[in-house]
């Protein structure tokens, strides 16, 4: 795939209340004063549903129906309500940590004990506004992780399980540093060396949303999506021994 070209998010399920995607890597979720000249996922479902400048206001309306976020540079599984009703249903049970989430994740050095949580309070860092850290009265924020395999070369890895409890902005990533396990190819938390010795093995942070369960917002029957590795991600856990 052409550097710089990033494609479409590939439909995994689709009725008239919701629709499930999944993201590649380097598409950003959400339409911003930022995001001017880059492609987005509101953008591909506004297209979609043939929403052109409705004047109908909301959030629903202003978030095309998506009810949560996933960083540009992580690719996997997104919901996005499609009628005002599926969208506070479905915002209801993130908030009120009905969703589970499921993350695969590839970081640094090998993750000891093979289970665990991490709880540390999450804010936006005063140095610098655009990056997340622990830091004293920040948001409650826990995650679980789990060690799916330890791997010894290029050096020492541990592809991870990683299930996020609450829904801070870059909360994995930002746990992962703070229990010193940068995610591999983290741009922002890896540091400057790592990043560099990552990428040449890695092309992209390797952070994956594979597995979605919730209730349908129309039906309350309980649903679970999954998303495999994208091709790019499993090819580097095929080279890594």
């Amino acid at each position: 795939e052409e550097k710089g070209k990033v494609t479409s998010p590939k439909i995994i399920f689709e009725d008239e209340w919701i629709l499930v995607v999944d993201k590649p890597s380097g598409l950003t979720v959400n339409k911003a004063e930022t995001t001017k000249n880059q492609e987005t996922v509101q953008e591909w479902v506004d297209k979609r549903q043939n929403k052109g400048s409705t004047l109908v206001s909301g959030e629903f309306f202003e978030k095309s129906g998506i009810v949560h976020r996933l960083d540009k540079d992580t690719s996997g599984l997104l919901i996005i309500a499609k009628t005002p009703e599926s969208f506070e249903n479905l915002k209801n049970q993130f908030k009120n940590r009905e969703v589970t989430k499921k993350y695969l994740a590839l970081v640094h050095d090998r993750v000891e004990p093979d289970q665990g949580t991490v709880n540390a309070p999450i804010s936006r860092s005063p140095y610098n506004r655009k990056h997340f850290g622990v830091f004293p009265g920040g948001r409650e924020a826990e995650t679980g992780f789990k060690l799916l395999r330890s791997l010894k070369s290029p050096k020492l890895l541990s592809f991870l399980e990683i299930e996020p409890k609450t829904g801070r902005t870059h909360q994995i990533r930002v746990h992962m540093k703070y229990i010193n396990h940068p995610v591999v190819s983290d741009p922002i938390y890896g540091g400057r060396k790592n990043l560099q010795a990552d990428l040449k093995f890695c092309p992209r942070l390797f952070l994956h949303a594979a597995c979605l369960c919730l209730k349908h917002p129309q039906t309350g029957e309980v649903l679970e999506f999954k998303a495999g590795l994208p091709e790019e991600l499993d090819a580097v856990l095929a080279k890594l021994c």
